[in-house]
């Protein structure tokens, strides 16, 4: 588990609503979606028409619960940090633990 407190207020948040459930990636990426999504509007006003939306979201850079989250202005790809894991046993659970990080990782196919 990431050590921040926006993941220890998100994996509270969760389990409270999922509590036989297991958070994940995919819910974690849904969470960012909709930061996004509320950060965008709150820019724009309330405006979600298209093309004033994109514009606004082009640069956008907040803290997700995995971290520094930016939008690439020019290709609108998502920039993020890498956490690089390992599994441990911790509190009697097995656990993914960060061990390094490759930060502000953007897709090296459109760099």
């Amino acid at each position: 588990m990431r050590d921040s407190p926006e993941n220890k207020a998100y994996v509270q948040a969760y389990y409270k609503a999922y509590p036989k459930d297991r958070r994940n990636y995919m819910s974690v990426s849904g969470y960012d979606g909709m930061q996004l999504i509320a950060k965008t509007l709150e820019k724009t006003g309330g405006d979600a028409s298209g093309e004033k939306f994109v514009a606004a979201a082009k640069g956008m850079c907040w803290q997700s619960p995995r971290g520094k989250i930016a939008i690439d202005a020019q290709t609108r790809d998502i920039v993020q940090t890498i956490y690089i894991r390992k599994v441990e046993k911790a509190a009697g659970k097995l656990q993914n633990v960060e061990i390094d990080k490759v930060a502000d990782l953007r897709d090296p196919g459109k760099q």
